[in-house]
């Protein structure tokens, strides 16, 4: 029998059931379990509050005019990036489906449960992480509709730039809903406890020093896109190993849907370097500078406001997402944006163009510094302080 995760390095209340799942019988309304739900560890807190000084709308207002003037560009280039409903995938696919009848309902919940036995507790915890980012949607959509020039101030607007938010929502949205009912279903999460860190982190919300800046927030979204679909792949991967190739399905599907946004994104920062290099490159530099970090930066249990680090730490260690591919990101956009060639720069922008395009060899140096210590010690180096004992 695998033994579950002690937390009490991370002081992180657990969020794994023991393993194996309990065998749970399914009727047409009720279900009985012969274990019940852990108790319930977060308790009354308040949100964490903003990390940095924020500054908000940074951009001249002469610069919306540039915005304004790429709304048929946004439409030709961008839009068509979207998959028409009818042609996306929705979670149901890739879930028991209870509307084959109670039988067929139940024997594949235990397929589902039989599967999920290969996978180790690291795994589960790496998957809720990237559930509760998935599902903490409502910050994202706020987050991008606070750019100037580009956000939707209707709710319904027909600006190419709104209607690329709102279908970007929207094809998100099944990314949180799929994961969170696979987990579910598994058995192997406390989703009550799972249920309550995702509420406190949408109430926490985001803060990643976009300055209500489109060409900052816009290379912030670049990064990130591609972030998640290295590390769904990742995920997808680990899935395949542990024996579980329906979840490895999930993840590679739900990391095809990040690579295209990306595109989406990456396509819209090539065009703000064709129009307005020297801005776009200051705001690159800009948020290298602060430093990319994941959308659920915030994430929140009730009881420990550095929760993100630890799960950040244990996918680290899984090789899920780590500082190599932090480097390897940057490195890919460097070359993608062909931000050496850029000619014709401002001081300043020349500037911000040699911090961006040597940020990646002393990411490294750091990398290869780290790994130099570990090898001293029987411990992780400094980014993995705590070990995990199972």
């Amino acid at each position: 029998m695998m033994q579950t995760i002690s937390f009490s390095q991370f002081n992180i209340p657990s969020i794994l059931r023991a393993s194996p799942p309990p065998t749970t019988t399914i009727h047409r309304r009720k279900t009985t379990s012969s274990r019940r739900l852990s108790p319930v560890l977060a308790v009354a807190s308040s949100t964490t509050s903003p990390s940095r000084h924020q500054v908000t709308h940074s951009m001249p207002p002469e610069k919306l005019e540039i915005f304004k003037s790429l709304e048929p560009w946004v439409s030709e280039n961008i839009l068509p990036l979207r998959k028409p409903v009818e042609k996306c995938w929705q979670p149901i696919e890739f879930l028991p489906d209870p509307s084959q009848g109670p039988e067929q309902f139940e024997e594949e919940v235990r397929a589902l449960r039989q599967r999920v036995l290969g996978l180790s507790d690291e795994y589960f915890v790496m998957l809720v992480g990237n559930m509760l980012t998935e599902d903490a949607l409502p910050t994202y959509q706020t987050f991008l509709n606070t750019f100037d020039g580009v956000r939707d101030e209707t709710g319904s607007s027909p600006c190419p730039w709104a209607i690329w938010t709102r279908a970007w929502s929207a094809e998100e949205n099944r990314h949180g809903d799929l994961l969170r009912t696979y987990l579910y279903l598994s058995g192997r999460v406390d989703m009550l406890m799972v249920e309550k860190t995702l509420q406190y982190s949408i109430g926490a919300g985001i803060d990643i020093g976009a300055e209500n800046n489109p060409y900052i927030g816009y290379v912030y979204t670049s990064f990130q896109e591609r972030a998640t679909f290295l590390t769904h792949g990742n995920m997808a991967r680990l899935a395949t190993e542990g024996g579980d190739p329906v979840l490895a399905r999930i993840c590679g599907t739900i990391a095809a849907d990040e690579k295209r946004h990306e595109n989406a994104y990456t396509r819209i920062i090539e065009k703000l370097l064709e129009v307005d290099p020297n801005t776009t490159m200051i705001a690159i530099a800009n948020m290298m500078k602060k430093r990319i970090t994941m959308p659920l930066h915030l994430m929140y249990d009730g009881q420990d406001p550095n929760i993100f680090e630890h799960f950040s730490a244990i996918s680290q260690n899984q090789g899920v997402y780590t500082s190599r591919d932090y480097a390897e990101i940057l490195e890919f956009f460097i070359t993608k944006w062909e931000l050496e060639k850029l000619e014709a720069l401002t001081g300043e922008a020349r500037r911000a163009q040699d911090f961006v395009c040597g940020l990646p060899r002393k990411i490294r140096r750091l990398e290869n510094r780290a790994k130099k210590l570990e090898s001293r010690s029987a411990k992780f180096s400094w980014i993995f302080n705590k070990q995990v004992n199972v």
